[in-house]
């Protein structure tokens, strides 16, 4: 159908892939277009079958879960990916983010909050758990480099690149978006960055999720 959210289901444990499909296939709206056991798999069946969201875990044979975020967007493959994993280190948690991941969560979620994570996702949210969340924004907090005017310096277009950037989308994704060129964009993104206080685009993607609702 062509309103089916189709998911990839990303794991090297069968016995996981399986749960996961039965899960997902008595949900309407939700189709599971595959399943990979490995990063190679994975990155080939995204190029195929062009999910809208893959579920992936991080602890992968060959290729981990980050080099496959990497590579599905330097190959510019446009899924939305949520990471499901039960790897709990902070820095697994930051790479990820940087990487283009749109959530994050652990394996032991509630069922119900998995599907509304995937269709969050789908949607163009960045999605973190709060384990998952608590950590990165400590990692990359600034105290000494406290934004100078917040939220509230930046123009509209700004705020405009600011919010894909909360999204995980690439310049050229921001540029193809708002009808600018990617030039365009790097410009109001390096903008963004020196009026924030923040000094990548995760922090910034993570400073809007913090400062959501907020002038």
């Amino acid at each position: 159908m062509a309103d089916q959210l189709t998911v990839l289901i990303v794991d090297d444990h069968p016995v996981v892939r399986q749960g996961l499909r039965v899960l997902l296939d008595v949900h309407d709206g939700i189709e599971v277009a595959g399943e990979a056991a490995d990063g190679e798999e994975a990155l080939a069946l995204a190029a195929a079958l062009e999910p809208d969201v893959i579920l992936l875990d991080l602890k992968l044979p060959g290729l981990d879960g980050v080099a496959v975020l990497t590579e599905l967007r330097s190959r510019g493959i446009g899924a939305r990916v949520l990471v499901l994993t039960s790897a709990n280190d902070p820095a697994q948690v930051s790479r990820a983010v940087q990487a283009g991941a749109s959530g994050f969560l652990y394996k032991d979620v509630d069922p119900d909050a998995l599907i509304r994570a995937i269709r969050a996702v789908n949607d163009g949210n960045l999605l973190l758990a709060p384990d998952a969340a608590a950590p990165l924004m400590a990692a990359h907090a600034t105290p000494a480099a406290a934004p100078r005017g917040g939220l509230a310096s930046l123009t509209v277009r700004e705020r405009e690149v600011l919010d894909q950037l909360a999204r995980g989308r690439s310049n050229r994704e921001i540029a193809r978006e708002l009808h600018v060129s990617e030039k365009t964009v790097k410009t109001h993104v390096s903008s963004v960055l020196a009026k924030l206080g923040v000094q990548d685009r995760t922090q910034a993607a993570l400073y809007a999720v913090r400062h959501a609702g907020q002038d």
